[in-house]
């Protein structure tokens, strides 16, 4: 079973961020600058979260991941939106 995060980061550095930025790009869904929405098994979030700590420095930046649930039912409603409305872009793949 997967679990919702909406995962958020302050990185310092401008390579370490960009570092993060491309780590996150294959992990969720980009929402907003250093915003991310990620669906993870547990076993996905761990290996995630040792990716980024690899990219990071742990007493400079952070990264945040807040649980919303699990990613069917009521986490898949629970982002609401002030201005332009938010739209859950599904992931396809592509064949080349």
């Amino acid at each position: 079973m997967k679990t919702r995060y909406i995962v958020t980061y302050d990185i310092s550095d401008p390579d370490r961020l960009r570092r993060v930025h491309q780590t996150m790009k294959g992990a969720g869904e980009w929402l907003q600058y250093s915003v991310f929405r990620c669906d993870l098994s547990d076993r996905e979030k761990q290996e995630l979260l040792l990716d980024l700590s690899l990219r990071l420095n742990l007493r400079e930046d952070q990264v945040l991941f807040i649980d919303l649930g699990p990613a069917e039912g009521q986490a898949a409603e629970c982002i609401a939106s002030l201005g332009r409305p938010y739209v859950v872009q599904e992931r396809k793949a592509t064949i080349l």
